[in-house]
């Protein structure tokens, strides 16, 4: 046995299971930009851990870190929730106006037009 391969710690030990990493996105837009971050993590790191690497890189964008809804691809999901490897994790912007009541306000404003 060399002493490279004596020193490599064994298939599947503490040292290798540390050592494993994921990659997420993390995802969050304005009206105006979209920014999108790629993060690599240790495996077991949560929602909340990846989105704490995503502040790190940020730099100074405003984004509402703490206080955003988020989700994986489109479903919510919570803070303590672990993503899989690829995993997109969005951070989402609260509602100005309830979709619902901001398409009847259109309607109610089109009809008052056509009069």
């Amino acid at each position: 046995m060399t002493q490279a391969a004596a020193s490599a710690p064994a298939a599947g030990s503490h040292a290798e299971a540390a050592s494993r990493t994921k990659r997420c996105e993390v995802a969050y837009g304005t009206r105006d930009r979209q920014y999108l971050w790629r993060i690599e993590v240790p495996e077991g790191a949560s929602v909340q851990e990846v989105l704490a690497a995503a502040r790190d890189v940020a730099g100074g964008v405003a984004v509402p870190w703490e206080e955003a809804s988020v989700g994986i691809f489109g479903e919510p999901c919570s803070r303590t929730d672990i993503p899989r490897d690829g995993d997109r994790i969005e951070l989402y912007r609260a509602l100005v106006q309830e979709p619902k009541q901001a398409r009847r306000d259109r309607v109610r404003k089109l009809r008052r037009g056509a009069r």
